[in-house]
């Protein structure tokens, strides 16, 4: 059964990177990078989805039974994957994003309860290990995976072959970056139906609690309408005034989520929580990383589209190292926590993923390939770093009659961060992308940008193509290496709430070993 557990949150955590690898093909073939701030959203629907669906779970599980709720959760997963791999335009694509997401986001909560009643004592322990495991090394493999399927997966040549030249059946199937959907589908059945065949005894006794559909329909629409307002700015006003519409929307269904929240007994996420101090800066050193790893994920991979010119391939190359270094400073990390304070190891991990964004922002067309390998590793070392004492601290500080509301809060907010940093990274990128697009357009201007023996030339000239391709090469390096830079300072300034989490009880490593045992420190990946 506990295969079938880490097989669940393998897929989740194989998602989570191998649509990063296949997003230069996705943009280019439904949207383009013109049209970034709309297809952002392939990964922007799929962590709202995830954020209002996780802290859920918990409540549903009383419902259903947490066998019954991870059997729907793994078919939601999988009918999302499907719609994503079908989709023939990006709301579509969106859509099952929005359904895979929903399912993702249940997975994990509901693996980490079950292995936590299959189990007791060390081997509970034990048990969550692999499922925390299970989840880097998904993230670990996707980037390879995806990168093996976009560079050798020709089916049209295959399809062709067979005296199969068009039709529905060929648009299903081909282009490649359908198959990074299509994929984990038949696993996720297969592990649905590997926990409905084993009838584990995992279940626990039916609750009275409810599902607080209202203030995850709120809170869910605060987010969604706050990141439209963000991926917007400096977008050309239309004949609605779209932002700032969405940023009032955002506001308001805020402010009635946090009413709702701290007035139901049972709410979408515990608020009352946050009066604790330790507890509010273990949540927001994840908000903050969360928003920097998705810069690193994102951001890569269109410094290698946009810059390199290179492709899936390459992708796996670098972004496979950062997932496994972040499952090995995850690991160490939850060592570390015991011997030292749960801030000093979250602030050795911020400051190694400084210096590794830091170096990252030197890339260039020209680097060697080896210096963004490495600087995403060093990231990623210390983002893991950072894994094991903020969820600790959070479990410690909520007590262990709330260790899973304080798990979830936790992931809601990496997950809230990671939403915030793309739409954050989505806007400056497209922003900029407009004006060198506006300013091309310009004789002057290009006429600037060009060598001397290509001044006056068309825009046609293959020459000058060329020259203003690799000169859209060079300023997109600048902006993703600005946006490093941003993200860096983010992590000095989450030293601020690191600090907050230095206030623990006496005694930490024995509420440490309390924790763990009742699987508080693992949940909150």
């Amino acid at each position: 059964m506990l295969a079938a557990l880490c097989l669940g949150v393998l897929l989740v955590g194989v998602e989570l990177f191998i649509t990063a690898v296949a997003l230069p093909e996705i943009f280019m073939d439904l949207s383009g990078w013109t049209e970034l701030r709309r297809a952002s959203w392939i990964v922007t629907a799929y962590l709202v989805a995830y954020i209002a669906a996780m802290p859920l779970a918990g409540r549903a599980a009383d419902r259903f039974g947490l066998p019954n709720l991870m059997i729907i959760s793994l078919f939601v997963f999988a009918a999302g994957s499907i719609v994503c791999g079908a989709a023939g335009s990006l709301e579509m694509l969106v859509l099952g994003r929005v359904i895979q997401g929903a399912g993702a986001g249940a997975i994990l909560p509901v693996a980490t309860a079950g292995a936590s009643h299959l189990y007791e004592g060390h081997a509970r322990s034990r048990a969550l290990g692999f499922i925390g495991a299970a989840t880097f090394l998904g993230m670990a493999i996707g980037p390879v995976l995806g990168a093996l399927i976009l560079e050798h997966l020709q089916l049209r040549d295959a399809l062709a072959s067979a005296g199969i030249w068009g039709g529905t059946l060929v648009d299903l199937l081909t282009p490649a970056w359908r198959w990074v959907f299509y994929i984990t589908a038949p696993l996720a059945i297969l592990a649905a139906i590997y926990v409905w065949a084993a009838e584990p005894g995992w279940d626990v006794e039916p609750g009275s609690s409810r599902l607080d559909a209202a203030g995850a329909a709120l809170f869910s629409i605060a987010l969604t309408t706050g990141l439209l307002a963000i991926t917007l700015i400096g977008d050309e006003p239309g004949d609605l005034p779209v932002i700032p519409i969405a940023a009032v929307i955002a506001v308001v269904t805020g402010v009635l989520a946090v009413r709702h929240m701290l007035r139901t007994p049972e709410p979408f996420l515990d608020l009352r929580l946050f009066a604790n101090r330790v507890f509010s800066g273990a949540v927001l050193v994840s908000v903050l990383t969360g928003s920097a790893l998705a810069t690193a994920i994102v951001g890569m991979a269109a410094f290698i589209d946009r810059v390199r010119f290179a492709g899936p391939e390459e992708q796996g190359i670098v972004l496979g190292p950062m997932a496994l270094f972040m499952a090995i400073g995850a690991f160490v990390s939850g060592f570390l926590a015991r011997r030292f304070d749960a801030t000093t190891v979250t602030l050795v991990g911020l400051a190694t993923s400084v210096v590794g964004l830091l170096w990252l922002s030197t890339t260039r067309i020209d680097t060697e390939l080896w210096i963004p390998v490495a600087s995403l590793s060093l990231f990623g070392l210390g983002f893991g770093l950072t894994v094991t004492p903020r969820s600790m601290a959070a479990v410690e500080a909520a007590g262990r009659d709330a260790f899973g509301a304080a798990s979830a809060a936790v992931t809601v907010g990496r997950m809230s961060g990671m939403a915030i940093g793309m739409a954050v990274l989505t806007a400056f990128g497209t922003t900029r992308i407009d004006q060198t697009t506006k300013a091309l357009e310009d004789q002057e201007y290009r006429d600037a940008i060009l060598p001397a023996d290509l001044v006056g030339q068309p825009l046609g000239d293959p020459l000058v193509l060329d020259a203003i391709e690799r000169w859209a090469s060079a300023e997109a390096a600048e902006v993703l290496g600005q946006l490093f830079i941003v993200a860096a300072i983010i992590l000095v300034i989450t030293a601020v709430p690191a600090w907050l989490m230095r206030e623990r009880d006496e005694g930490g490593t024995a509420a440490a070993d309390d924790a763990e045992d009742a699987g508080g420190v693992r949940a909150g990946f």
